[in-house]
């Protein structure tokens, strides 16, 4: 089994409702998302998917949320903005686009130490 990723960052603030601590507050982080394919085959060209077009189908989603208060960006504005809901919101987005390989999980960190995978 190939396991392929890539990995994106975007800068953006939130504040989570109802957290009852200091992160209720609004504040800022720089998020990494890892997206990781699987394919159990290689194409003629011997690769298990091409970086490029992985890059092309995410780029759009980060794009929408880099430099916002995610609070006010869909479907964030009704959601809470953790990285647990953000995890879980790349895969969705995703996972229509993704053809020939498998959409295994997307990490998403909010800092050097602190991450989320989601995975269905």
């Amino acid at each position: 089994m190939y396991q392929v990723r890539v990995k994106r960052h975007f800068d953006a603030a939130h504040a989570l409702r109802g957290y009852e601590g200091k992160c209720e507050s609004t504040h800022g982080h720089r998020y990494q998302v890892v997206v990781c394919l699987e394919s159990e085959v290689l194409d003629r060209t011997g690769l298990a998917y091409d970086f490029t077009l992985l890059k092309r189908v995410l780029d759009p989603i980060v794009e929408r949320l880099d430099h916002t208060l995610l609070n006010d960006v869909p479907p964030f504005d009704e959601m809470n903005p953790s990285s647990e809901n953000i995890a879980r919101f790349f895969y969705e987005e995703l996972a229509g686009s993704i053809e020939g390989a498998h959409l295994n999980s997307v990490e998403v960190w909010e800092s050097p130490d602190a991450w989320v995978t989601y995975r269905p």
